[in-house]
């Protein structure tokens, strides 16, 4: 089964990035609707587009990151330019970044004195180029300069990729020291410059803004969850041997990710596995006539002796009492 994506990303954001480019100067402009959104593979694929792959600048992340505008960030770029304080916007960030893009998650983490908002990836950071992050950490410090000025910058910024090129851009175009190879994505924030009040603000508008954005984010939770994806993989795939990393590469998923993922959906691998193969096994039952030597390995058990204790585990019953129920049920 091919197609499967968890993660979008907001079609605006996308176009931000090609015009951001010289090769955004032929794009048709195939996303027509701001509410257009592109799945994660399509959007890497743009990337590697925009990068190239031969004489490849290592500093397009910081480019198109630096050229981001309100607009480029869906609704959480009106919300931003409403907000009282570095605080307010980067607690927006965190709550709204998913209209931006499923692919990544905000958090904050405040200590005493410093707060670091932290970027992590939720498909797997193999599948994500550096420059997607690099523009991702430089974007959020272009859209604090919405709100502070142009001449702000944080106490640090962090990646955990190693640096390409040099290392100077970074500095002028970040105005703080960055380190590569670190643990985590991260801008590194004062809580005094956080917390400062910031240009008049409208907070009418904002309250509208957020409501908006609020709805939006509600509509989009809506979408198939991993778990569900996962389950309709399932109803496809071979069952004997398989394991996590086997959806985890249709979803752009690591296996640790995924069992993390359906772990916050309050399920599990195993669960999901163990459902399709009661699933697969009832069907096979019911609709032919092969034996459980037979049906077994098709369910991915060992045998006819381990189907009889599952399938007595799933329905009380075995499995030659419930073929013949169905059977007398269907005369």
């Amino acid at each position: 089964m091919s197609g499967i994506e968890p993660s979008t990303v907001a079609a605006c954001y996308a176009r931000a990035v090609l015009s951001a480019t010289t090769k955004g100067a032929d794009e048709p402009g195939a996303w027509n609707s701001p509410m257009d959104r592109l799945g994660f593979t399509e959007m890497r694929g743009l990337w590697e587009t925009v990068i190239g792959t031969e004489g490849a600048d290592p500093h397009t992340g910081l480019l198109v990151g630096d050229r981001i505008r309100p607009g480029s960030l869906h609704v959480l770029g009106h919300v931003v330019l409403t907000c009282a304080s570095l605080a307010d916007a980067a607690d927006a960030a965190a709550r709204y970044h998913p209209l931006v893009s499923q692919a990544g998650t905000v958090t904050l983490h405040r200590g005493d004195d410093r707060t670091r908002i932290r970027y992590r990836p939720t498909v797997d950071p193999g599948t994500m180029h550096p420059q997607q992050v690099e523009a991702i950490l430089t974007g959020m410090v272009r859209a604090a300069r919405w709100v502070a000025g142009d001449d702000w910058a944080p106490r640090s910024v962090s990646f955990t990729h190693p640096r390409a090129g040099s290392a100077e851009p970074y500095t002028r175009v970040l105005g703080c020291p960055v380190t590569f190879d670190a643990p985590e994505n991260a801008i590194t924030v004062g809580n005094e410059d956080l917390d400062r009040r910031r240009a008049p603000c409208d907070p009418e508008l904002g309250a509208l803004h957020r409501a908006y954005a609020d709805r939006l984010l509600h509509e989009l939770s809506k979408a198939v969850s991993i778990g569900e994806r996962v389950r309709q993989w399932l109803e496809h795939a071979p069952l004997d041997g398989t394991g996590p990393a086997d959806p985890g590469r249709e979803l752009n998923l690591s296996a640790r990710t995924l069992r993390r993922a359906l772990q916050e959906e309050g399920t599990s691998w195993r669960a999901l596995l163990d459902a399709a193969r009661h699933a697969r096994a009832r069907r096979l039952l019911e609709t032919t006539d092969l034996p459980l030597d037979r049906i077994a390995p098709l369910v991915g058990l060992s045998g006819a002796t381990a189907l009889v204790r599952a399938f007595t585990r799933w329905e009380g019953i075995t499995p030659g009492t419930y073929r013949g129920r169905h059977a007398g049920a269907t005369r």
